[in-house]
C-alpha cells in the first residue's frame, strides 16, 4: 500500500511539472515594474546627455559674450565647432530617449505574450553612440587646446 500511495505522489508530481513546462508563464507584476525602472532608468541617462549638450552649446554663448565685453583686452581662441558639438550631444540624448521607449514597449510586448528574449542591442548601439561622441570631443579638444 506504501508503494502505491508513493506512485501516486510521483505521477502527481510529474504531471504537475509536465503542466508547468508546457504553459506560458506570465510575467508578474514585479517584472513589469523593472521594465518600468530600466526605462525611468534611461530616461534619467537621456536627460543628462541632453543637459551636457545644451551646457556645450550655452557655454560657446558665454565664451563670445565675453570677448564681445572684453574687446580687445583678451583673445579667446575660438573654432566655432562648440555650438556643433553640443547640438550633436543633445541629439544623441534624444536618440537614447527614443532607443529607451522602443526597447521598453519591445520588452512590455513579450513580458505580456509570456516570452521574453534578453536583448543587447539597445545597449550595444548606445554604447557605440556615445563612444563615437566621446572620441569627437576629444579631438576637438586636442585641436583646440
Amino acid at each position: 500500500m506504501r508503494d502505491f500511495y508513493i506512485d501516486v505522489v510521483i505521477v502527481l508530481l510529474f504531471l504537475n511539472m509536465e503542466s508547468s513546462n508546457n504553459r506560458k508563464s506570465a510575467a508578474g507584476a514585479n517584472d513589469h515594474l523593472a521594465n518600468e525602472r530600466t526605462f525611468l532608468a534611461w530616461i534619467r541617462t537621456g536627460i543628462g546627455i541632453m543637459g551636457f549638450g545644451f551646457v556645450v552649446v550655452k557655454f560657446s554663448l558665454f565664451m563670445k559674450q565675453v570677448t564681445a565685453v572684453l574687446g580687445n583686452q583678451m583673445h579667446i581662441h575660438q573654432t566655432g565647432d562648440s555650438r556643433v558639438i553640443g547640438i550633436f550631444i543633445v541629439a544623441l540624448g534624444t536618440c537614447v530617449v527614443i532607443f529607451s521607449y522602443l526597447s521598453y514597449m519591445n520588452t512590455k510586448r513579450q513580458l505580456d505574450e509570456g516570452r521574453y528574449y534578453h536583448s543587447t542591442m539597445f545597449v550595444k548601439i548606445i554604447t557605440i553612440m556615445i563612444f563615437l561622441v566621446s572620441v569627437l570631443l576629444l579631438i576637438y579638444l586636442m585641436k583646440t587646446t
